[in-house]
């Protein structure tokens, strides 16, 4: 296939990302502007200068497959970014392809633009039909929270979520915990029973929040405002597991 995407990176061998041993496709371009973000380089995508890579689809599955005797019968390919949903046309080639060849399709996703009222839930809907699991990121149930965690409100987000519901997607919660931020026991036991009124959901992680691409941030020139949050403890982790992980 001929369709073209613009990708940040690859990793060969994820293990954290869907079931199994997974091929990573990070995706260019993100409209969220989470203040903890790990890969504020794939912000921009097409800006003048063509942030990132641009690549067909069979580049990108040829590329997937030399990888493929490492998958065994629960791997494949995870897609996330920046956010995969940008670039909706070339992921549903992408993931109808990979179907056509055998491989099973992860979308790690935060789910923002996702929208029921334009051309794009058309699309949405189609791409369902060539994924195999979802991995939501659920950053704050919270909306007013989640605006100034990320610069947008998340009803877009708990809409995707009960849509994917409705049409049994399976899908796995993840919530990144930052200390201060997102570990409110209150609006863990939200984000629950939340979750608790889905019925497509197979697991729920809790990601601890780390510092590793702070450097990023300086490099862009972009300042930092969580630079003097700690990264959560045993203890912490394990309470919010405890009310969100059953």
């Amino acid at each position: 296939m001929t369709s073209k995407g613009y990708i940040h990176s690859t990793e060969s061998f994820g293990s954290v990302d869907g079931p199994g041993i997974r091929f990573l496709i990070f995706l260019q371009g993100c409209h969220m502007r989470c203040r903890y973000c790990h890969n504020p380089d794939t912000w921009k995508i097409g800006d003048g200068e063509k942030a990132g890579t641009e690549v067909t689809v069979d580049e990108l599955l040829k590329k997937a497959e030399r990888y493929r005797s490492y998958w065994g019968e629960e791997g494949g390919i995870t897609v996330s970014g920046g956010e995969a949903l940008l670039q909706i046309d070339f992921l549903i080639d992408l993931f109808e392809e990979a179907k056509r060849r055998g491989i099973n399709t992860c979308l790690d996703t935060s789910a923002q633009p996702f929208n029921r009222n334009t051309d794009f839930f058309s699309k949405f809907e189609r791409l369902m039909q060539s994924t195999d699991l979802v991995l939501l990121d659920i950053k704050h149930i919270d909306s007013e929270r989640h605006q100034w965690l990320t610069g947008h409100p998340n009803e877009r987000i708990i809409d995707c979520a009960r849509y994917m519901d409705e049409i049994g997607q399976p899908m796995w919660i993840r919530h990144v915990l930052v200390p201060g931020i997102t570990d409110d026991e209150e609006q863990l036991t939200r984000l629950r029973a939340f979750i608790d009124t889905l019925h497509n959901v197979k697991k729920v992680e809790v990601l601890p929040y780390h510092t590793l691409g702070t450097f990023k941030w300086e490099q862009l020139g972009v300042e930092y405002t969580l630079k003097d949050v700690p990264t959560p403890t045993s203890e912490q982790i394990k309470m919010a597991e405890r009310i969100l992980v059953k």
